[in-house]
């Protein structure tokens, strides 16, 4: 008799074949191009990962664009911005609108290109030619000259803080038409060509006079252009109380080194700004760049600082949500794990890896369900113990310690199925590129191991997490299993909607997004 495990027509039946291979040569399902797209939006960095490269994610993301109505890849770039907090698949999918469907480029660049490095981002890449053109075009450079004329100084300050191009690049392209004196001695001054310096806005003729006199009071212009000159303790202490709450977040080494803390007051206001909620409120920093943060910083940051730190990563999951009944959150641990979650990049790796992000997926739903269950796997489940009361950086610490193996995604619900487990939640966080568990044909093991969980919790929901790029997945869309991508809340909010009934999938989720 032939082998049952290759013909059966039962299985075919209830769960669709695998159709793919993955970037590890496991099997795998391939995304439509809808969900394509979508999972690039909102987890593609443009940067090189583990199994592809930069090149790899824009070839991608482009080929998924043509194949797709240009309303979607409307509403793909405005989630990856607004919800996803991401910057150059959002800028790219806006530079690709421009020529796909210029009428609809309009109000896509005014959601999507929403201060000056993101307008730099948007320059650089409709000058690159890889959407279509190497210059600007008539209609696009119409919509960066009204951004520049519509701009209020500090957003054209902040924008003139950076390179390739830089802003001055970008006024000598599109030649915006100075409103009045003020703005016309602006723009000759950052572009070189002579300028009524009586005209100049106050905060620029501030900075000049504070270049000659540095016993001035420090001008209200971006901290970076006065970084680059020697500052006393006093004034970087004034800095910190300043500069925006990312940049705060980002320099508290800094401080630590030039002496600010050691300022009478510096301390308490930098604690007060990280630790205020209504600031990361409009700054929406992503969990796992305050994670980040809180590993880096050196003992000179007092602990007042670091704990306001700890209370903003918390904060910053608060829209976990709890879940009904068992949960069971599995984090992968694997290798490929180790890589950085937003890609490498010369001069700008970041120091997050997946397994940082994966980990502190895993420590937030704990946090929200207490009772939930975290099976870290690789080819096989790895036993952790953790105190659901401990802080949340403690147990993403302990989870992110464990690490190495191959790929095996199904291993968590293989454990299940052998403890018989009542199960109504399971929550993979992984880069979803499991080879171990490969089968040659027929559906992946993942769907193999959740039939047979749901034969004994037909109720149960498999969400998938996919923190990486690579435009696969093992278990396929259905009532019961979304996968979904991303590593910023917009991730927590979209499995709140899907437990509770409120969406379907995440295609749906996003499909949601008002033009």
């Amino acid at each position: 008799m032939a082998n049952k495990n290759l013909f059966s027509s039962a299985m075919t039946k209830i769960m669709p074949r695998s159709d793919t291979v993955n970037q590890a040569g496991g099997s795998a399902y391939a995304y439509g191009p809808e969900a394509m797209l979508a999972q690039l939006a909102a987890t593609g960095t443009l940067g090189d990962g583990f199994y592809s490269g930069a090149q790899a994610q824009l070839s991608d993301a482009l080929d998924a664009a043509t194949k797709v109505d240009a309303v979607w890849v409307a509403k793909c770039a405005i989630y990856a911005r607004q919800s996803g907090t991401m910057k150059d698949m959002p800028a790219l999918l806006a530079a690709w609108l421009t020529t796909a469907d210029p009428d609809l480029s309009i109000p896509v660049f005014k959601r999507v290109i929403d201060n000056g490095r993101m307008l730099r981002n948007f320059v650089q890449i409709m000058r690159s030619g890889q959407t279509g053109r190497t210059s600007l075009g008539s209609r696009p450079k119409r919509m960066v000259r009204e951004w520049l004329e519509q701009a209020s100084y500090r957003q054209l300050m902040q924008a003139a803080t950076g390179k390739e191009p830089s802003l001055a690049d970008i006024v000598k392209m599109v030649h915006p038409a100075p409103k009045d004196p003020t703005r016309r001695a602006f723009y000759g001054w950052l572009i070189g060509k002579p300028y009524d310096v009586a005209a100049l806005p106050v905060e620029i003729a501030a900075f000049e006079a504070w270049k000659k006199d540095k016993s001035r009071p420090l001008p209200e212009v971006p901290f970076e252009w006065l970084t680059s000159f020697e500052l006393t303790a006093k004034q970087w202490g004034v800095l910190a109380g300043r500069i925006g709450w990312q940049a705060l977040r980002m320099n508290l080494n800094t401080l630590a080194r030039n002496g600010a803390f050691q300022v009478k007051g510096v301390t308490k206001t930098v604690a007060d700004r990280l630790g205020d909620e209504r600031a990361m409120a409009r700054v929406k920093p992503a969990p796992y760049q305050l994670m980040a943060t809180l590993a880096q910083v050196g003992d000179s940051v007092p602990l007042e600082v670091q704990a306001a730190l700890e209370k903003a990563l918390e904060a910053s999951v608060s829209k976990v949500p709890k879940l009904k009944g068992n949960v069971v959150v599995c984090p992968d641990v694997s290798g490929s794990m180790q890589s950085p979650a937003t890609g490498y990049r010369k001069g700008a790796t970041s120091v997050v890896r997946c397994i940082d992000v994966a980990a502190l997926v895993a420590a937030a739903v704990l946090r929200s369900n207490r009772q939930a269950r975290v099976l870290p796997f690789a080819e096989r489940v790895v036993d952790a113990k953790l105190d659901p009361y401990a802080r949340l950086a403690v147990n993403a610490e302990k989870l992110a310690e464990i690490w190495g193996g191959g790929t095996n995604v199904s291993a968590p619900l293989a454990k299940l199925n052998r403890e018989r487990a009542e199960v109504d939640c399971v929550v993979i966080v992984s880069d979803n590129q499991s080879w171990i568990d490969s089968n040659c044909c027929g559906p992946t093991k993942v769907m193999t191991e959740w039939k047979k969980l749901k034969a004994r919790n037909p109720g149960a929901k498999l969400i998938c997490i996919d923190i990486q790029p690579y435009g696969t997945s093992q278990a396929k869309d259905r009532k019961d299993i979304m996968n979904v991508g991303g590593f910023t809340d917009a991730v927590f909010g979209a499995m709140a909607r899907f437990t509770n009934g409120e969406a379907r999938d995440w295609v749906e989720i996003i499909g949601q997004v008002k033009l």
